[in-house]
C-alpha cells in the first residue's frame, strides 16, 4: 500500500460516521473531512472489532509516538471556532463609543468653526488659524486612546487565554500500557479513554468495558434521565439516544465505571456535526459592570442638565448674535462633556481585574472570569469539604480491627514500609492466641480491601548521585498513588503486611462500582489457584456493609453473625471515629463456582449470557462474611487553622460538610477550630447528620438548623445543595468547594462555586467560578484577601478617576456661569469664552489621569481588609460616603483652578491686573494654561488621597512606587505641553514663569489640605 492509501486507509478508520462538518469552517478541515469515505456505524460493530480498525491494542492503548503521528494528520480534539478577529477590526472597534462620537461630532463643529473664520478673514489679513489644531488634537487623542484601549484589551485577552489554558480539561488515557492523564484537547481516533463518575467524555468512542457506567447526555440528546450504557452490539442502527454502547463527546458521566476507543474527535464528533447551530449567549453583567453603566448613566444626565443650564443662561443673558454663538455654545457643552465622562475608565477596569486574577493565579485560586473577582471580597461562609481540602488527603491505615482484636500498623504515606503491631487487650487478660489471630485477621481484611479496589501504586526508579571523589549514583524508589487516596492507602496497608501474597492469583470479572448512594463497592474475582472459583470482595462504610452481612470470621472458622457481634463492631466505629479515623468494613463470599451462570438468582438474558454484573447487585451483595475493618487517618493541613481564624476574624463562617462519620467530622472541626468544643459528648450535640437533615419537619426548621451548626457529616449530595440555598436565603454570600460529579448542582448554585484543581471532576470544574489549584481550604481565605484587596483599589481609582472629572465639569461650570466676576470674560465682548479648551480636557483625561489610576490598581491595602464584615452585594460600589468624597474634592479642585485663572486675568475677584499690551486675548492663554496645570497637579495630590477615604495621606505615602512613578510621568507630560511649541500651539498654552508655577503648586497643595481636614474629622466621628 502507498503512502497516500495508507493515510487515508488510517483517516477512514479515525471516523466510522464520516459525516463532514456542516458551516463555514477552515479549508483544512473541510479537506480532511472530505476524505472520509462514509462508513458503518461503529454500534454495529464488535468492539474488538473497533479496535482491530483503528489499529490499537485495548490492553496497552497507543503509543506515544503513535499518538503524536496522529494528532499531526487529524488535528486536535476541539470544535472549529469563528475566525479570529483581525487585529485592525480590533482597533476600530475601540471607536464604538457614544463619547467618542461626541468627540468626532466636536471634530465636525470645530472645523466648521475653522473654515468659516478662515471664510469670514479679511484678504491678506491674519483671520482664524492656519491649521484647525482644536480638530486635529481632538482626533490624535481619539488614536491615542484607541492605541491604549487596544493594547489594554490584547492584555486582558493574554491574562483570560493563560488562565484557560491552565484550567484546561484534561482526560485519562491508556498510552503504553498505562494510565496518564492528558489534555482532552490531545485526544484522538483509536486513544483508549478510562472512563469513571464525574468525567466529562471527551470524544465520541466504542464501549469497550462498563460497570454500572451512566452518562448524562441531556446536553446532546434532550434525556433529562442519565443513560445507562453496556458494550453489547447493537442488532440494527438506533437513534442517537439509544446507542447504549457508544458515549459522545460533551456528555459526563454520573455513575460507574468504563473504557472506551475514540472512534471520532473534534468536529467529525456527534456534537462537531451540529456546532454551527450552537449559538454562543452574553453573559449578564456583574455587579461591578452594572454599577458602572449606572454611573455613566447618572454622570451623563447630570452634564445633559448642565450643560442645558449653561446654554439657556447664556442665550437669556447674552444672547446669540451669529453662527459664531452657537459654534462656541455647542462646543462648550462638548466640553462638559469630555470633562465629566472618564473616557479610560472601562479599560483600567479591565487591566486592574486582570493583574489581580494572575496575581489570584500566582496563590494558586484560578477565576474563570474576570468580573467574578468582585463577589469573592463579599463571602460570608465558605462550605468546604473535609478530605484534601482542610485535610493533607494522605490517607494511611493505621488501625484493622478484626473480631479477634485489634492491630496497629506502622509507617506514613505511601511508601509501603511498616510492620504490624497488636494492640489487643485480650491478650493481656490471659486470652491466649488472640494477638496471632488477630494479626492473621488482619491480613485477610487488608487482602480484601486491596482486591476491592480500584486505585494503583506505582513504584518508580528515581537515579540520584552522591557527591564525592567516586561521584557513585544509587537508585531511589518514588511511589506514586494513582486513583482514590483511601483506596491507594489499602493496597499500601496490604503490601506492608505482605498480604498481596494472598491476592496475587486473583483475576477481576466484574464490578459493582463505588457510588455515593451505595457507599460500597464490590467486586467479583477468580481464583487461578483454585480451579477459577469465583469470589465477591466487598468494602464500604462499616454501617451499610454490616447490613449485607450475614456470617463473621472468627480465628479461621466462620459463623453466623450475632447481636452481639453488630454491636461490638459498631461500638468500635464509634470509638475509632472518636479519634478522627475514617473506617472501612472488609466482608467476601464464597461463590463456590466458577462460572456465574450456576450462581442462585444470577439473571440470564436471552441470548444465554450473564447480565452486566454491576446491574445485579442485590444477588451478588447478600450473605456476606465479615471480616474487619480498617481505620484510616487523615490529618489536617497545619495551616488551615490559621486561615480559618484569618477567616473568622473577617467576619466569615466556615462550614464542614462531609461523608464521614459525625465523630470523625467533629473532631477535626474541633481542631481545625471550625468549632469550639471540647469532648466527644460536646462534639456529637454540633454535628448535623444527613439523616436528622431529613427529618426537619418545614423550611423555617432546616433555616434555623443551618443558621446555627456548622459541621455536617454523612450526608448525601442533595443535602449539600439544599445547605447552600437554606444558608443563601439567610442573605449570605456562599462560597461551596466540591470536586465530584454530584458536588456540581451545590458549586453552580453557590454564589462563589470553587472546584478542586487535583482532584475535582471536569463537571464540577465547569460549573464552578474559581479552581483551587492546590486543593487547599487556605487558598480560599487568600484568594477572598486578595479579592477584597482588588474591590478596595477598583474603588481607590474610582474615587480619583470621579472626583477628578467632577473637579472639571465645576471648572467648566463655574468658569461660564461666573465668566464675568473671574475676568473670563471681558465688558463688550461677544460670544462665549470657556475656562479650559476640550483639548485639554481631553489630555487630562486619557493621559495624565490614566497612568495614576492603573497604579492605584496595584496600591496595597491601606488598612487591614480581613479586619472587616464582608461587603453585602446590595451595597453600593460607590456609596453615599464616597460620593461625599467626589462631590467635596470636586468643588476644592474646581475652586483652586478658578482662583489661579481669576489671578492672571484682568478684572478679576482676586487681583485686578489691566489688559496691557499683549491683550485679553493673549492674557486669557496664559491663565488657562494656569488653571490647565493647577488642575493636572491638584489630580496628582488627589491620586494620593483617594488611597483612603479616612486615613491620612502620610500613612504608607510611598508604599506605592508604582503611583509615585505614574505621578512622575504625567508630570513630565504636563511640562511638554508647557514647554514644547508646536504642543503650546495645539493645547493653547504658554510657558509659565518661575513665579506662576509656585502659584500653581501652591493652589495645588490647598486640594490635599482639604482632604486631610476632612479625613481629621472623619477620625474623630468615629472615634466618638
Amino acid at each position: 500500500m502507498d503512502d497516500r492509501k495508507k493515510d487515508q486507509s488510517i483517516q477512514s478508520h479515525a471516523n466510522f460516521d464520516g459525516d463532514s462538518a456542516t458551516g463555514d469552517r477552515t479549508q483544512i478541515r473541510q479537506d480532511q473531512q472530505n476524505q472520509q469515505p462514509p462508513q458503518i456505524d461503529p454500534s454495529l460493530a464488535d468492539a474488538q472489532a473497533v479496535a482491530a480498525s483503528l489499529g490499537v491494542d485495548p490492553n496497552t492503548g497507543l503509543s506515544q509516538a503513535e499518538a503524536e503521528r496522529r494528532l499531526a494528520q487529524y488535528g486536535p480534539n476541539e470544535l472549529a471556532s469563528a475566525p479570529p478577529v483581525p487585529k485592525w477590526k480590533k482597533f476600530l472597534a475601540q471607536f464604538k463609543d457614544p463619547l467618542v462620537y461626541l468627540l468626532l461630532a466636536a471634530t465636525g463643529i470645530s472645523l466648521i468653526a475653522w473654515f468659516i473664520e478662515k471664510a469670514n478673514a479679511a484678504p491678506g489679513a491674519e483671520g482664524g488659524e492656519i491649521l484647525p489644531f482644536d480638530a486635529i488634537v481632538i482626533v490624535l487623542i481619539l488614536i491615542v486612546n484607541a492605541v491604549l484601549g487596544y493594547i489594554q484589551e490584547s492584555k486582558a485577552e493574554e491574562a483570560v487565554e493563560a488562565l484557560s489554558q491552565m484550567t484546561a480539561p484534561q482526560t485519562n488515557v491508556l498510552r503504553d500500557g498505562k494510565i496518564a492523564r492528558i489534555n482532552t484537547v490531545d485526544v484522538v481516533p483509536g486513544d483508549m479513554v478510562v472512563l469513571g463518575e464525574g468525567d466529562s467524555i471527551p470524544a465520541d468512542g466504542r464501549l469497550l468495558a462498563a460497570a454500572s457506567l451512566r452518562v448524562a447526555e441531556a446536553s446532546l440528546t434532550g434525556e433529562s434521565v442519565p443513560v445507562g450504557k453496556n458494550v453489547d452490539t447493537l442488532a440494527e442502527a438506533k437513534a442517537l439516544g439509544d446507542r447504549a454502547n457508544m458515549v459522545f463527546n460533551g456528555t459526563s458521566v454520573t455513575q460507574g465505571t468504563g473504557r472506551a476507543i475514540v472512534t471520532s474527535t473534534g468536529m467529525r464528533t456527534q456534537v462537531g456535526k451540529i456546532a454551527d447551530l450552537l449559538q454562543a449567549t452574553d453573559d449578564d453583567d456583574s455587579p461591578l459592570q452594572k454599577e458602572m453603566n449606572y454611573v455613566s448613566k447618572i454622570l451623563g444626565i447630570a452634564v445633559c442638565i448642565i450643560a442645558a443650564v449653561v446654554l439657556v443662561a447664556l442665550a437669556l443673558t447674552e444672547g446669540f448674535n451669529d453662527i459664531h454663538d452657537v459654534i462656541d455654545s455647542l462646543l462648550l457643552s462638548v466640553s462638559l462633556a469630555v470633562a465629566a465622562v472618564p473616557e479610560g475608565l472601562a479599560a483600567i477596569l479591565t487591566v486592574v481585574l486582570a493583574l489581580g486574577v494572575r496575581r489570584m493565579a500566582e496563590h494558586h485560586a484560578i477565576v474563570k472570569k474576570l468580573h467574578s473577582v468582585e463577589t469573592l471580597g463579599s463571602a460570608s461562609v465558605i462550605c468546604s469539604d473535609k478530605t484534601g481540602t482542610l485535610t493533607r488527603n494522605e490517607m494511611t491505615v493505621e488501625r484493622v480491627v478484626t473480631p479477634s482484636g485489634e492491630v496497629q500498623l506502622t509507617g506514613t504515606g505511601y511508601a509501603p514500609e511498616g510492620r504490624m503491631i497488636a494492640i489487643d487487650a485480650a491478650e493481656a487478660a490471659g486470652i491466649t492466641g488472640a494477638a496471632e489471630a488477630a494479626q492473621a485477621e488482619a491480613v485477610t481484611t487488608l487482602a480484601v480491601g486491596a482486591i476491592a479496589n480500584d486505585g494503583e501504586l506505582r513504584e518508580t526508579a528515581v537515579e540520584t548521585v552522591r557527591n564525592g571523589a567516586d561521584s557513585a549514583s544509587s537508585a531511589n524508589t518514588l511511589w506514586e498513588a494513582v486513583g482514590d487516596p483511601t483506596e491507594v492507602s489499602l493496597i499500601v496497608a496490604a503490601r506492608k503486611v505482605k498480604a498481596d501474597r494472598k491476592y496475587a492469583n486473583y483475576t477481576r470479572v466484574g464490578e459493582i462500582p463505588f457510588t455515593s448512594d451505595r457507599k460500597r463497592m464490590a467486586v467479583v474475582a477468580q481464583d487461578n489457584a483454585d480451579a477459577g472459583r469465583l469470589t465477591v470482595f466487598a468494602k464500604g462504610a462499616p454501617d451499610v456493609l454490616l447490613g449485607y452481612c450475614s456470617r463473621i470470621a472468627v480465628n479461621g472458622a466462620v459463623r453466623p453473625m450475632t447481636q452481639g457481634d453488630r454491636q461490638q463492631i459498631l461500638a468500635a466505629v464509634e470509638r475509632l471515629s472518636a479519634e478522627a479515623y475514617r473506617t472501612l468494613g472488609q466482608a467476601y463470599r464464597p461463590l463456590g463456582t466458577a462460572s456465574l451462570a450456576d450462581v442462585p438468582g444470577v439473571a440470564i438474558n436471552a441470548a444465554g449470557h450473564v447480565v452486566d454484573i454491576a446491574e445485579q447487585s442485590d444477588v451478588l451483595e447478600n450473605d456476606l462474611i465479615w471480616v474487619g475493618m480498617v481505620g484510616i487517618i487523615d490529618p489536617p493541613r497545619t495551616e488551615v487553622r490559621d486561615s480559618v481564624a484569618e477567616a473568622h476574624r473577617a467576619g466569615i463562617r466556615t462550614v464542614m460538610i462531609t461523608g464521614d462519620h459525625p465523630l470523625t467530622a467533629a473532631r477535626i472541626a474541633s481542631d481545625l477550630g471550625i468549632i469550639d468544643a471540647t469532648g466527644a459528648a460536646d462534639l456529637g450535640s454540633t454535628v448535623l447528620t444527613g439523616t436528622q437533615l431529613d427529618e426537619l419537619p418545614d423550611e423555617a426548621a432546616f433555616d434555623n438548623a443551618t443558621r446555627n451548626i456548622s459541621v455536617y457529616a454523612r450526608v448525601a449530595p442533595e443535602h449539600k445543595l439544599k445547605i447552600v440555598e437554606s444558608l443563601q436565603r439567610q442573605g449570605n454570600i456562599v462560597a461551596m468547594t466540591g470536586d465530584g460529579v454530584n458536588d456540581a448542582p451545590a458549586v453552580k448554585t453557590a454564589d462563589i462555586g470553587v472546584a478542586m484543581g487535583i482532584t475535582g471532576t471536569e463537571v464540577t470544574k465547569q460549573s464552578a467560578k474559581m479552581i483551587l489549584a492546590d486543593d487547599n481550604f487556605s487558598t480560599i481565605v487568600e484568594a477572598v484577601r486578595e479579592g477584597r484587596g482588588i474591590f478596595d483599589n477598583i474603588r481607590k481609582f474610582l474615587r480619583y478617576l470621579l472626583s477628578s472629572n467632577v473637579g472639571e465639569v465645576f471648572t467648566v461650570f463655574g468658569g461660564v456661569m461666573l465668566a464675568g466676576f473671574l475676568g473670563i470674560s471681558q465688558p463688550g465682548s461677544q460670544g462665549v469664552t470657556v475656562p479650559l479648551l476640550a483639548t485639554q480636557l481631553l489630555w487630562i483625561n486619557l493621559l495624565t489621569d490614566a497612568a495614576p489610576a492603573l497604579a492605584m490598581g496595584v496600591d496595597p491595602s491601606t488598612d487591614d481588609v480581613m479586619a472587616r464584615k464582608p461587603r453585602k452585594l446590595t451595597d453600593r460600589v460607590i456609596d453615599g460616603q464616597m460620593w461625599g468624597d467626589i462631590i467635596f474634592i470636586g468643588i476644592i479642585m474646581a475652586a483652586v483652578t478658578l482662583i489661579g485663572m481669576d489671578m492672571h486675568l484682568a478684572g478679576g475677584l482676586f487681583t485686578d491686573r489691566s489688559v496691557d499690551a499683549i491683550g485679553h486675548d493673549a492674557q486669557m492663554t496664559e491663565a488657562r494654561t494656569m488653571g490647565f496645570t493647577i488642575l493636572v497637579f491638584a489630580q496628582m495630590l488627589n491620586a494620593l488621597c483617594s488611597r483612603s477615604h479616612d486615613q491620612s495621606v502620610f500613612v504608607g505615602l510611598f508604599a506605592n512606587k508604582w503611583l509615585w512613578g505614574a505621578i512622575a510621568l504625567s508630570t513630565l507630560l504636563q511640562l511638554a505641553v508647557v514647554y514644547v511649541p508646536f504642543l503650546n500651539t495645539a493645547f493653547g498654552t504658554v510657558p509659565l514663569s518661575a513665579g506662576a508655577w509656585v502659584e500653581c503648586l501652591g493652589l495645588a497643595m490647598i486640594v490635599l489640605v482639604a482632604s486631610e481636614l476632612r479625613k481629621c474629622v472623619l477620625r474623630a466621628m468615629h472615634r466618638r
